[in-house]
């Protein structure tokens, strides 16, 4: 196992041990709980000594994404050595057929990709299912809400990035967690969050997991680079909003014991 340097995950090495935990468990396991046959991460040296302080060989979880993402004669030829996140994220990209442009930054890729999962979900949810996700959401004019409405709305969110935008972000990843593995992401909600809790496991909820129902068929790499791209996307937002260790709040919040225990 052979880490290249790549400046689009050295971010990994400040995230939590807590936050890596849903990472590795996709790299190494498939939706039945399984080990997956072509993963390698579990026999690294690294991973023997420090298992399941994920953060202590944060490089070796890297270097298994590169890899994942390459095929297996490609990666040979490379010494062991897979392909930049990057390509990874571009090649998902295409596969869900996301416009975007190739030499945008990264995390402009990553909403352009979060986007158009939006998009195929509001696709499915009926006149009824739009308003009311566009009162939760606390949208003006909710009753007269359209798709093209909607899709606007979460498009600005996207664009102005920040707290909000991460709350997109949470709904996504823990609509295509369940879709592809049976189970969302289980955090600490604070009281900005509270809010989003019905949408998580309303219409939009119900949408995103329809629409990624067909995605575990996909082909085994996507199985297995899409809900990895999606999950980084989230890490990213996560720490460069400074969020402190597994708990989903900002310090500001931290100070006013806006804490519920919740598995979503």
């Amino acid at each position: 196992m052979a880490y290249r340097h790549d400046s689009d995950l050295v971010f990994l090495s400040q995230v939590s041990t807590a936050d890596l935990d849903d990472l590795v468990c996709c790299l190494t396991h498939d939706k039945k709980g399984q080990s997956r046959w072509t993963e390698t991460l579990t026999g690294s040296k690294k991973y023997k000594a420090y298992h399941p302080d994920h953060a202590k060989y944060w490089d070796d979880i890297a270097s298994e994404i590169q890899c994942f993402g390459a095929n297996s004669l490609t990666t040979l030829l490379r010494q062991g050595k897979g392909v930049l996140y990057r390509e990874i994220l571009c090649d998902v990209c295409d596969k869900l057929k996301v416009n975007y442009n190739k030499k945008s930054a990264v995390e402009k890729i990553e909403s352009n990709l979060l986007m158009k999962i939006l998009n195929d979900a509001i696709e499915k949810m009926s006149a009824d299912e739009i308003r009311q996700l566009g009162t939760e959401l606390g949208i003006q004019n909710a009753s007269t809400l359209t798709p093209q409405m909607l899709s606007a709305s979460f498009q600005a969110i996207f664009k102005a990035g920040g707290f909000k935008s991460y709350q997109l972000t949470i709904i996504v990843v823990n609509a295509v967690l369940k879709a592809l593995f049976g189970r969302g992401l289980p955090f600490v909600v604070s009281g900005p969050l509270m809010k989003y809790m019905a949408i998580l496991t309303g219409p939009i909820g119900w949408a995103l997991t329809s629409a990624w129902t067909a995605v575990s068929i996909a082909g085994p790499a996507y199985r297995v680079t899409i809900p990895i791209v999606i999950q980084i996307a989230f890490l990213r937002q996560k720490l460069a909003l400074g969020m402190v260790e597994n708990l989903d709040v900002n310090k500001e919040d931290l100070d006013m014991g806006y804490f519920v225990r919740a598995d979503l």
